[in-house]
């Protein structure tokens, strides 16, 4: 669920109204893209992932506010994902990474969205399809998941030649662009070589008018000085690494769109040795205070961060105890006396002078804050402030 906002407008009513919500600095998404294009080369344009509702952000508000700053072309996962912005009047280019089956490829055309060519065989399905289509070829540079193999340059030119096709740009994907190790670093290298050689021999080709585009969000970080006509940031444009420590090989300030809050429903009085939750899976050392949140799995919130993580209430660290339900999850507010029913609790984002960070929210649930982020749940309302 999303709310209609662009810059600079606030949600205190949708806050009010909500059992559990996302609030979207946008003015840190402001940040974030000038902070990108402060790096870009002359004439290199942003076409953002805003894929799996925009990293968890929400897709549409991400969109409307970055088409309010002249960010106009976006990468999607799924042919539904842009047929949904293409209904909220989303614009300008949107690009399908992936695979979209037969039976949907009439989607494409009726909303003017391009397609990934993920390899020959695929194009030579969509080409019996007879639908007339935009589409970008994957080229496989050594990821091994998507794409024509580099060296098989004669099919990628075959693709070119199909008559319901019209082949509008070519790119590839960096495997391990967010990592120093000597190797990575070389295989990385390899990989921009080997794109730019495709490149070249369609170029040699006759082949003109393409879009070119190669790195994400850790391509641009560690390789800027790579000179394509599109890039593609997905995660470091919210503000956020994929873990912690991320190797970064550039200065660039980077602040956090998203924070993650619920509220108190009520609070519930354990006396020393008494259990709560499901298989009384907490037991209270001492008389203890829990306070039960309207939050849980069903929102996106991993099960095993029960025990491991702590949220935030008056800027105090309150642990996750118990199991977490479906709905709610329990905390212990033993010392935190000022909280109360309909209390704010913050579990990604800051509180007074104190704040989680995505990096350590992930890391307590042992993944990455791609994960996190973009399995918060559809039910909860996003809020742009």
């Amino acid at each position: 669920m999303t709310t209609d906002h662009v810059w600079g407008n606030t949600g205190k009513r949708e806050q009010e109204e909500s059992r559990a919500w996302i609030e979207l600095n946008i003015g840190h998404l402001k940040q974030n893209i000038e902070s990108f294009q402060s790096m870009l080369p002359h004439g290199c344009k942003m076409m953002p992932a805003v894929k799996a509702e925009a990293y968890g952000h929400g897709a549409v508000p991400i969109a409307r506010n970055l088409q309010s700053v002249g960010v106009t072309d976006f990468c999607v996962a799924s042919v539904e994902e842009g047929v949904e912005l293409r209904k909220e009047g989303i614009s300008g280019k949107i690009l399908v990474l992936s695979y979209t089956p037969r039976g949907a490829v009439y989607k494409l055309s009726d909303y003017n969205l391009i397609q990934t060519v993920v390899d020959k065989e695929y194009a030579n399905m969509l080409m019996e399809t007879g639908i007339k289509l935009k589409v970008h070829i994957g080229v496989d540079t050594g990821m091994h998941r998507l794409g024509v193999w580099w060296e098989d340059t004669e099919d990628i030119l075959e693709i070119w030649e199909k008559e319901n096709l019209t082949v509008c740009g070519v790119f590839s994907h960096l495997c391990v662009a967010d990592s120093k190790r000597t190797e990575d670093m070389k295989f990385t290298r390899t990989q921009i070589d080997r794109f730019n050689q495709v490149i070249e021999t369609l170029r040699r080709a006759g082949k003109k008018d393409f879009a070119v585009h190669l790195q994400s969000s850790y391509g641009i970080l560690n390789y800027s000085q790579c000179n394509y006509d599109y890039v593609r940031p997905g995660i470091a444009m919210y503000g956020v690494l994929s873990k912690k420590g991320d190797w970064v090989d550039t200065e660039i300030s980077l602040k956090p769109v998203l924070s993650l809050k619920s509220r108190i429903e009520c609070i519930r009085d354990l006396k020393a040795g008494e259990g709560a939750g499901y298989g009384l899976d907490y037991t209270a050392e001492r008389d203890s205070r829990l306070a039960v949140l309207s939050i849980g799995y069903a929102d996106g919130i991993p099960r095993n961060l029960s025990k491991k993580a702590f949220v935030l209430c008056h800027g105090k660290k309150a642990k996750i105890v118990g199991r977490i339900c479906m709905d709610q999850m329990l905390i212990d507010i033993t010392d935190i006396k000022e909280a109360l029913p309909d209390d704010e609790v913050v579990l990604i984002g800051k509180s007074n002078n104190t704040q989680i960070y995505a990096e350590q929210f992930a890391e307590w649930a042992g993944t990455i804050t791609n994960e996190v982020l973009s399995r918060i749940g559809g039910r909860l309302e996003r809020i742009v402030v």
